[in-house]
């Protein structure tokens, strides 16, 4: 399994192109893209989504909380916080689904590095 971040995609479902938007078409191609919650509330919030997009989104695997998420997302923003970084909470909380349960991330939101050099996110 692998997980997309919002911009990713957006990209990918744009058609926009990239090194990104590659990873998300092989990761759908073989069946093994999945979302945190946070990036299909983001995803399907944007006025231009239409109920395509929303069924599309739906047919994917959510990588679901597990006891102690909370905690963990905001001790990690902590983190990022005390070595004056950046850390927006819809990142950490992507961030803490993908470390949760040991999921890469495909993004194209440089922010991410952080999470990855700090705190454990892989990214794709």
């Amino acid at each position: 399994m692998i997980a997309a971040d919002t911009s990713s995609l957006v990209a990918y479902f744009s058609g926009h192109p990239g090194p990104d938007v590659d990873k998300v078409f092989n990761a759908v191609a073989a069946g093994d893209l999945t979302l945190p919650p946070v990036v299909l509330t983001e995803a399907l919030s944007d006025p231009k989504a239409g109920t395509a997009l929303e069924t599309k989104l739906s047919q994917l695997a959510l990588l679901e909380p597990s006891h102690g998420y909370w905690l963990r997302a905001a001790q990690n923003r902590r983190i990022l916080h005390e070595n004056r970084l950046k850390a927006k909470i819809a990142d950490s909380l992507i961030a803490q689904s993908c470390i949760d349960h040991d999921v890469a991330l495909i993004t194209r939101d440089r922010d991410f590095r952080h999470f990855a050099k700090h705190c454990g996110l892989r990214l794709a």
